[in-house]
């Protein structure tokens, strides 16, 4: 599931916590967007389609000029692998295109346009010398790849999969993805057979843990984000994770994965084991609330809430259905800062864009 909003905002990195580094929230009156780990920024367009112009490195142009050197691009989100092998949303200039969709698989084949752009320790998903076709129609975009697409090796077979779902989920008219190689529909990838739902959606999922699941066929997809990388560079990393078909409240059930980390990987969490609701979660209008346990607070004194979990809770919570912010309250208070001491006057949105930034 894809969510999208429809305010311009740019916003760069200052500071994070533990082995990571991070930044606050901004805005003071206005509503505060989520900001990425180290190295990162987020975009927000007004429209997933909609260009922007950078000036090259110019010096910017004083009011009433034109910059003598002008190049229009759009920022898209790119889901590549990284070292670790998972599959993470990287979001990138590229030039121009009235076909966006078509230029964002594009730019997931090796060896092709994303190459010089590519941040370190990632790789593009689609073999090399693929070419690809996209059609949408009424909100499912048809894939058509060469025959070139089956020269991949059969452990990524579905991290491509989800790569080209997720990729083309980001744009509003795109909700789900059929795909054909040289004409003809597909219902198995061409390597490894894994199936493909006759309407391929979000709602499959990206990066599964099944690692805690004894019977999976009575589970549900739930999506959350971690954070991955190194030192040098970290970004948020969605995970599937496997949950009681049961649970109803998914809300109270995210909070849960997030206090714990996929096992055997090297994901982090900021959230403590103990971190836990006082109360229901209350959603409306598309904001939930929340009214946490002082162990959101972490090792700080004051009422601060650390980027990062702030980060992860807003990511996670707003791949749910009808949720679009997050405000949050410790026991009962509304009085809460960010990591920068700055009051939580506004519930917390999500950026339409993730992993931002200059490689």
């Amino acid at each position: 599931m894809s969510n999208k909003s429809k305010v311009t905002m740019v916003v760069t990195i200052l500071a994070s916590s533990f082995w990571l580094s991070g930044c606050g929230l901004f805005g003071g009156e206005e509503k505060k967007e989520i900001d990425p780990p180290k190295d990162v920024s987020l975009v927000e367009d007004e429209s997933s389609l909609k260009e922007t112009e950078t000036n090259g490195g110019e010096k910017p142009a004083a009011d009433g000029e034109e910059s003598a050197v002008e190049s229009k691009t759009v920022k898209t989100e790119l889901y590549l692998i990284d070292k670790s092998g998972y599959v993470v949303p990287q979001t990138l200039e590229l030039p121009k295109s009235e076909a966006v969709a078509k230029q964002a698989l594009d730019y997931l084949v090796s060896n092709g346009p994303v190459t010089d752009k590519l941040p370190n320790g990632f790789r593009a998903v689609i073999p090399a010398d693929t070419q690809i076709s996209v059609n949408i129609k009424d909100g499912v975009a048809v894939a058509d790849f060469s025959p070139e697409f089956k020269n991949y090796q059969k452990e990524d077979e579905l991290k491509i999969l989800q790569a080209i779902t997720w990729t083309l989920t980001q744009f509003d008219s795109v909700d789900k993805i059929k795909m054909r190689i040289n004409g003809e529909d597909i219902s198995e990838m061409p390597v490894n057979g894994t199936p493909i739902d006759e309407n391929i959606s979000r709602s499959s999922g990206i990066n599964i843990d099944t690692s805690d699941v004894v019977d999976i066929s009575n589970t549900k997809a739930l999506t959350v984000y971690y954070v991955g990388g190194d030192e040098e560079y970290t970004y948020y990393v969605p995970v599937t994770r496997r949950i009681s078909e049961t649970v109803s409240d998914n809300v109270t059930a995210v909070i849960k994965e997030l206090t714990k980390s996929p096992s055997g990987s090297s994901l982090q969490t900021g959230f403590m084991s103990d971190v836990a609701l006082l109360d229901e979660p209350k959603v409306a209008e598309g904001k939930v609330s929340l009214n946490f346990n002082e162990n959101i607070l972490g090792s700080f004194k004051e009422k601060k809430v650390s980027q990062e979990v702030l980060d992860a809770l807003v990511l996670s919570l707003t791949e749910q259905k009808g949720i679009e912010s997050v405000e949050v309250q410790v026991q009962g208070s509304a009085d809460v800062l960010n990591e920068e001491g700055k009051k939580l006057s506004e519930p917390v949105v999500r950026p339409e864009k993730v992993n931002t930034g200059s490689f």
